[in-house]
C-alpha cells in the first residue's frame, strides 16, 4: 500500500466514527443501556453509573464499512473480520441481555465460551482451508527463523484467539484504556502487515481510524463507553492480526497490557482461594491497583499507553 491507501482507510474510518457518535450515543442513552458500576470499586468511578455502553457499535460499524470498500483487492481482511465480527456480536449479546433485558449476569461464563471457541473454530476452519494460512509462527528477534508446533497449533491458536480476546475484555475498565492501548496495537499491526506483505492493511489502519474516532468520546470523562461489543472485537481482532502476519509470539510484547491484565485477575482469584480470603493486589484486574494506590484515572491510561507505544517499538526490532 502506497502512503494514500493507508492513510484513506484511517479517514473513513476515523471520519465514520465520528460523525456517528453524536448519533449513536444519544440514542443508547435513550435506550437506557447505561453502565452499572461495582459498589466495591473505586469510588471516583460511582460517577460513572448510567454512562451508555454497548459503543464498540461505532469500532465495528466504521471497521465494517471501511473493510468492505477494500475486501475484493484485500482477501485477507476476511479471516480477520470473522474474529472482529463474531467476537464482536459476542459481546453485543452479553451487552445486550445485562443492559436491556436487566438481567446483570449477561450470558453464562460457559455459554459465553462455547461461542468464542465456536468463532475461533470458523477462523479456524477459513485460515486453513479459504485463506490457506501457514501456522509456522516467526520467532521475535530471530529473522527467518519460524517455529511450527505440527497437531498442536490448532489447540493453541484456539487458546491465543480467546485469552487475547478476554484480555482486551478486562483491559476495559478505564476511560480510554481499551482504546488508548489497541490504537497502538493495530498501528503497529498496520506497519507489520506492510513490511510482510501480509495484505491486512486496511482493516488494522480502519480499527486504528475507528478507534480514534471512538475516543473523541471515550477519554475521560467518557460520554459512553464500549461494552464487551466493543473490547471482545478488538480483542479477537487483534488475535486474527496476529495469526494472519504470522505473529502470535509477538503478541505477549505487543500486548503486554493485555497479558498482565488477565494475569492479575488470575493471581487475584488462585490466591484469594488458597490463603483463605487474601488478597494481592488492592483490587483486580491490575488497572484498579493502580487506582487504589492513588493513581489518577488518567494517569494509569497514560502510562499503559506508554507502555505499549514502547513494547510494540521494541517488537518491530524483533521482526
Amino acid at each position: 500500500m502506497v502512503g494514500s491507501e493507508i492513510a484513506i482507510p484511517i479517514l473513513i474510518s476515523f471520519g465514520l466514527s465520528a460523525v456517528l457518535g453524536p448519533f449513536v450515543i444519544p440514542l443508547l442513552r435513550r435506550m437506557k443501556v447505561g453502565q452499572t458500576v461495582r459498589d466495591d470499586g473505586p469510588g471516583t468511578h460511582l460517577k460513572k453509573t448510567g454512562t451508555p455502553t454497548m459503543g464498540g457499535i461505532l469500532i465495528m460499524l466504521s471497521v465494517t464499512v471501511t473493510s468492505l470498500l477494500y475486501v475484493r483487492n484485500y482477501p485477507g481482511i476476511i479471516p480477520v473480520m470473522v474474529l472482529t465480527l463474531g467476537f464482536g456480536l459476542i459481546g453485543f449479546l452479553d451487552d445486550y441481555i445485562k443492559v436491556v433485558l436487566r438481567r446483570s449476569m449477561g450470558l453464562a461464563a460457559w455459554q459465553k465460551m462455547l461461542l468464542q471457541l465456536l468463532v475461533t473454530g470458523m477462523f479456524a476452519y477459513y485460515a486453513l482451508h479459504g485463506a490457506d494460512i501457514s501456522l509456522a509462527m516467526r520467532i521475535p528477534f530471530l529473522k527467518g527463523y519460524y517455529v511450527d508446533f505440527g497437531w498442536l497449533n490448532i489447540p493453541l491458536m484456539f487458546l491465543v484467539v480467546t485469552g487475547t480476546a478476554n484480555g482486551a475484555n478486562f483491559t476495559d475498565g478505564l476511560d480510554g484504556l481499551a482504546g488508548s492501548v489497541t490504537v497502538l496495537v493495530a498501528t503497529f499491526f498496520t506497519m507489520a502487515g506492510i513490511g510482510l506483505h501480509a495484505g491486512i492493511e486496511p482493516v488494522t489502519c480502519a480499527v486504528t481510524g475507528a478507534l480514534l474516532g471512538f475516543l473523541l468520546f471515550n477519554v475521560h470523562p467518557a460520554s459512553v463507553f464500549m461494552g464487551d461489543t466493543g473490547s471482545l472485537a478488538l480483542g479477537g481482532f487483534v488475535a486474527g492480526c496476529a495469526y494472519m502476519t504470522g505473529m502470535p509470539l509477538f503478541l505477549p510484547i505487543v500486548c503486554f497490557i493485555y497479558v498482565i491484565e488477565v494475569l492479575s485477575v488470575i493471581i487475584q482469584v488462585g490466591y484469594f482461594k488458597i490463603s483463605g480470603g487474601k488478597r494481592i493486589f488492592r483490587m483486580a484486574p491490575l488497572h484498579h491497583h493502580f487506582e487504589l494506590c492513588g493513581w489518577k484515572e488518567t494517569k494509569v491510561v497514560a502510562v499503559f499507553s506508554i507502555v505499549t507505544a514502547v513494547l510494540c517499538l521494541l517488537a518491530l526490532l524483533g521482526i
